[in-house]
């Protein structure tokens, strides 16, 4: 792979350079996003619904929506990502891999710079500074680990069968509503009656655990529990292992269907 780096990393330059290339603002628009959509919930949810029982709930907010987005718009993107260059998959031989791995870069990169912006702010407001925050790295090196797997899956599959892209789409709506962005999972209605439903929407939704484990470690100041970085650990490890898999299993016709 270090022989085919310098692909890579063109790769993933042309993409940050002509993803919005001749607006205003440029790659500005990947940040304008996510806080759009915090202050339009944040808005919804503290002053239309009532929604009050969370602390500093904005912030509580941009960090679940900001793993969100990693983890859509990278699938979203990594789905189309080898029909988009199917001009280079039929004519150049390289590791095929390269292409969904420079799409997830660049949304890791802007999702990394949103959490660079959004750390001092949660800091000075929540007083979470203390030696947890080392792990958050890690936390967002593993969640990037995590998506690349799922991606490099999406991508084979879509290039075999052109549905899958649409389908994720459609999955991917009533999936974020669902998963623990606006609220806790202890705070879903219904608890009282269906216990198990906390512990379904924590464990059975493979994005809720890296939610929480950036969430204890920015927002609430607190190592995650042992629970939580075990599920993450292994999140990434069958995510990789089962995606490298499949589209090494796939790949040989790649320059046909495509």
């Amino acid at each position: 792979m270090r022989a085919y780096r310098y692909l890579y990393e063109q790769m993933v330059r042309r993409e940050l350079r002509q993803k919005y290339k001749g607006s205003v603002l440029g790659v500005l628009y990947y940040l304008v996003n996510p806080l759009v959509l915090m202050a339009a919930y944040a808005v919804m949810f503290t002053y239309v619904l009532r929604y009050d029982s969370i602390d500093d709930y904005p912030l509580f907010l941009l960090i679940g929506i900001a793993v969100w987005l990693f983890f859509s718009q990278s699938l979203l993107a990594a789905a189309t990502s080898l029909i988009d260059q199917s001009s280079l998959v039929r004519k150049v031989r390289f590791p095929r891999e390269i292409i969904p791995a420079a799409t997830v870069s660049v949304q890791w990169v802007i999702f990394a710079v949103l959490i660079v912006l959004v750390t001092p702010v949660t800091l000075i407001v929540r007083g979470t500074l203390g030696p947890e925050l080392l792990l958050l790295p890690v936390l967002l090196a593993a969640l990037g680990v995590f998506v690349l797997g799922l991606a490099l899956a999406v991508a084979v599959l879509h290039a075999y069968f052109r549905d899958v892209a649409p389908i994720l789409s459609a999955v991917l709506l009533p999936w974020f509503f669902v998963t623990p962005i606006f609220f806790e999972p202890t705070d879903f209605p219904g608890l009282d009656a269906r216990p198990w439903l906390g512990d379904l929407l924590r464990w059975a939704n493979p994005v809720a655990p890296f939610i929480e484990g950036v969430r204890d470690v920015l927002y609430a100041g607190r190592w995650p529990s042992v629970a939580v970085l075990a599920y993450i650990a292994a999140a990434c490890l069958v995510a990789m292992l089962a995606g490298r898999a499949l589209f090494r299993r796939l790949e040989g016709e790649l320059a046909v269907v495509v």
